[in-house]
Order: structure tokens, then sequence, then C-alpha cells
């Protein structure tokens, strides 16, 4: 009797220790942008990790893709984000893809239809983000092709959210700032900023939960993270801006289509 007192004692106590691992929103917070007709928020959500106490802020630029879409705007003169983006009119953006020392882009970049760097093969530069007919798509490299129509493309990587799961195999042992893209369902997308998290955390944290209510994240992909991640985002209440650490070569624009 008392051994199996014992054991379901330990089984409720393994399920107690579950329910609280795992990352959950503790707090989240919502403004809407200054251009309330295109439909664009931005969210702040805060989240904790139960099993090890880590925590995490995301903030989060999202939109219907039936009224905004995303433009790549090239930045070869080094311009801050929270100088271009009201100067392009733009309702939120971050930083976005690769750049190597003497400025040039690290893989695709499709800007307003004209191609400034081309595509290429790279474990790192795993997704490709493409605007079609003004949406939004999220798409393995291996699934992109030229063929299609489109008037912006930007490569980068890894993916963090695939099928709304986490990916395996992330690295799990550098936490950095971060910037990314996800889509979520046919009309829905955002982009986004994290504080310190590695890219195995920053995959979990997009994959749970209660962090876009009533959406799930289906695909994202990682952008270039570390001193280059940046957001701004143009509120109903005045400019919103995590600055930038170090000039970078292109942003992800959030604009009304």
């Amino acid at each position: 009797m008392v051994a199996r007192l014992s054991a379901r004692f330990a089984l409720a106590l393994l399920l107690v220790e579950s329910a609280h691992a795992g990352w959950t929103v503790t707090s989240s917070q919502t403004e809407r942008a200054a251009a309330a007709a295109a439909g664009v928020e931005h969210r702040r959500v805060v989240l904790a990790e139960g099993e090890t106490n880590d925590r995490a802020t995301l903030d989060l630029a999202l939109f219907s893709t039936k009224s905004a879409t995303l433009r790549v705007i090239d930045n070869p003169t080094g311009d801050a984000l929270a100088t271009i983006m009201p100067r392009e009119d733009c309702l939120a953006g971050v930083n976005g893809g690769y750049f190597d020392p003497e400025n040039k882009p690290v893989g695709l970049v499709l800007s307003g239809g004209t191609l400034i760097a081309p595509l290429r093969k790279a474990r790192l530069l795993s997704g490709v983000m493409i605007v079609s007919n003004g949406q939004v798509q999220l798409l393995r490299t291996a699934e992109y092709s030229a063929k299609r129509k489109m008037t912006t493309a930007l490569q980068c990587g890894p993916f963090l959210v695939d099928r709304a799961q986490p990916v395996p195999g992330l690295n799990d042992t550098r936490a950095a700032r971060r910037t990314f893209i996800f889509v979520g369902g046919a009309d829905h997308a955002a982009v986004g900023f994290c504080s310190g998290v590695t890219l195995a955390q920053l995959g979990k944290i997009l994959a749970t939960p209660g962090i876009t209510p009533g959406l799930k994240v289906q695909r994202a992909l990682n952008l270039d993270g570390g001193s280059s991640s940046g957001f701004w985002f143009a509120g109903e209440n005045g400019p919103f801006s995590i600055s930038e650490q170090k000039t970078v070569r292109n942003f992800v624009a959030v604009v009304p289509k």
C-alpha cells in the first residue's frame, strides 16, 4: 500500500513539474499603429521558462496581409533603422539579412523588383521570405523558385519554427538579441525582436501557445541577430524604438498596401 501511494505521489510530482516546464506568457501589452486603418499592432510579450526561470521579452509588429505587407529596404549608406522607417512611411520594421565585412549582402535580396544580391547555397541560409501578390511567405531554400512573380525577397536563417513546431537541432548555447519574421495562417504575419536568448529557446518561445491569442505561428525565420538586431514601430502614442548597435545593410519593413 505504501509503495503504491509512493508511486502515485511520484507521478503527481512529475505531472506538476511538467506543467511548470516550458515557456509561458506572464504579461502582454498591445498598442495600435498610428495608421490604424492598416491594422498593425505592437504587442510586447513577457515570458518565463518554468524549469530554468529564464525570462524573455518579445516585441512583435503583427499585421494582416489583407491591409499591409513586407518590403525590403536596401541600406548601402548605413542609415539607422529609426531614420529610415519614418522617411519611407513605414509602419514598423526590423533589421534584415546577413552582410559581409565589406557591407555586401550575403544571400538573396530582392527589393522593389530589383535584384540586389543572388541566392546562395549555405547551411545557415536555410529560408527565404518572399512577397508575391502582396502575400508574405516563408519558404525553405529548396522550395524557392526564381520563376515566382515576386516584388520582395530576403534569404536568411535558420528556420526557427516549421509546421507550428520548434525546429530541432538549433544552437542552445549562445544567447543574443534576435530578430525574426513569422507567418500564421493564410493572412497573418509579423516581424519581431527578442531579448537575449539562444536560437533553440527562440524557436520554443515562438511556438508557445498564447503569445498571439487566436493565432498559431506556422513558420518562423531568423534574421541577422546580436548587435544587428533592432525594432521600430509607429505607435499611436509615438514611435517605439529598440536601436541596432551597429549599421546594417538592409531592413524588413511593414508597409500599408
